[in-house]
């Protein structure tokens, strides 16, 4: 079987928050059955239909914790006359909906590219030569077959699991109950716009006198456990839980950051929210104005459709009116819109495209504020 190297090991089992006890397990989720046809070994399509249907068992009560209760937890819950019916706060139309979205082909596809893990697949020559590596389905099945693998190694663990799939999936960024900045994604494409490459992120079980030093330690050191106490108001029988520390480092960024939390996931969002404020604090983040490296009239439109395509608004829309100049000559009026500014930019020339090109460049400097 071909062999994944330890150092690159260590960075699939960072990027997934688990480690595991049979590392060989983590190596056939990502052995295509091209690879074993030619080579002889096991692929990965087994693990690949226990990562599917676990899956599902952890986002159905991930999307239950998130929006399902008692009535009993209601205030006006009276013991004695009503009920403790379970509720949800969506149908079951709109629960299957959700559900649908976190566990789709398009969004486990973009959280393995999020997570830099299809460049380890392990392909045969055919894969290779038609570049199956780039396909969302194939990307859809690594996914499933990494939940398999974490499945089997932890014998069925629900909480670990879970853990991993909040870990790698962050379902709760796509949930309409959280409207929280995503600080984690943040990081992550602050980090590739800069180096090309995702930070350094280790998760691991924080020690009783680690929780104490991070608790006591200045507001750089938060908690999500409790972020506006201080140490001596802290609960102390909450060091006798579980709780994770996460390290994170930046390329270029000397500062080592750590983060805390009740999971790996929690601890990782933590440290991710740590870092996001320092970088915000020393102006270091990313603007509109470094998307355009040399912002310009012949680029201008192209330049334009840039920003739009990485979401700063939306595809700017052009309208043109033929006009005459006072000699009755003919002139065209561009106007360039965009749907998210009350303001147009309008320019005027005797040719259609540089009219264009004008009003591109005009808004572009009104949206990069130049």
């Amino acid at each position: 079987m071909f062999f994944i190297e330890d150092k690159e090991l260590q960075f699939i089992q960072d990027q997934i928050g688990y480690n595991f006890k049979n590392p060989d397990l983590l190596r056939q989720s990502f052995v295509r059955r091209s690879y074993a046809k030619e080579n002889g070994g096991e692929d990965n399509e087994v693990l690949e239909f226990i990562g599917d249907k676990a899956l599902d068992v952890v986002i159905v009560k991930i999307l239950i914790d998130t929006f399902g209760y008692y009535a009993s937890d209601c205030e006006d819950f009276d013991s004695k006359n009503d009920f403790n019916e379970f509720c949800c706060e969506h149908s079951e139309g709109k629960m299957t909906q959700l559900k649908s979205k976190l566990v789709g082909k398009k969004m486990l596809a973009s959280r393995i590219n999020w997570l830099k893990l299809a460049d380890y697949l392990i392909m045969g020559k055919g894969d290779h030569k038609n570049r199956v590596d780039e396909s969302e389905s194939v990307k859809e099945d690594l996914f499933e077959a990494i939940i398999g693998a974490v499945t089997l190694d932890s014998k069925w663990d629900w909480k670990e699991i879970q853990s991993t799939v909040e870990y790698m999936l962050e379902p709760e960024s796509y949930l309409p109950a959280n409207a929280d900045e995503n600080y984690v994604a943040t990081i992550q494409e602050w980090s590739l716009k800069k180096h090309g490459e995702l930070p350094q992120i280790q998760s691991s079980i924080c020690s009783n006198f680690e929780q104490v030093f991070l608790f006591n330690s200045s507001n750089e050191l938060r908690s999500k456990l409790n972020r506006e106490t201080n140490f001596q108001f802290v609960n102390t029988a909450e060091y006798s839980k579980t709780h994770y520390k996460c390290e994170l480092t930046l390329k270029g960024i000397a500062k080592k950051f750590t983060g805390l939390g009740k999971s790996k996931s929690e601890a990782r969002k933590d440290v991710c929210e740590l870092a996001y404020k320092y970088l915000a604090d020393n102006n270091l983040l990313f603007s509109i104005r470094d998307e355009i490296e040399n912002p310009n009239i012949e680029d201008a439109i192209n330049q334009l459709e840039i920003l739009a395509r990485r979401d700063y608004f939306s595809i700017p829309i052009y309208e043109f009116e033929q006009q005459k100049d006072m000699n009755g000559n003919p002139v065209w009026k561009c106007e360039c819109h965009i749907d998210e500014y009350d303001s147009c930019c309008a320019s005027k020339s005797s040719s259609k495209k540089d009219a264009k090109k004008t009003a591109a460049f005009k808004m572009l400097e009104f949206v990069l504020q130049l």
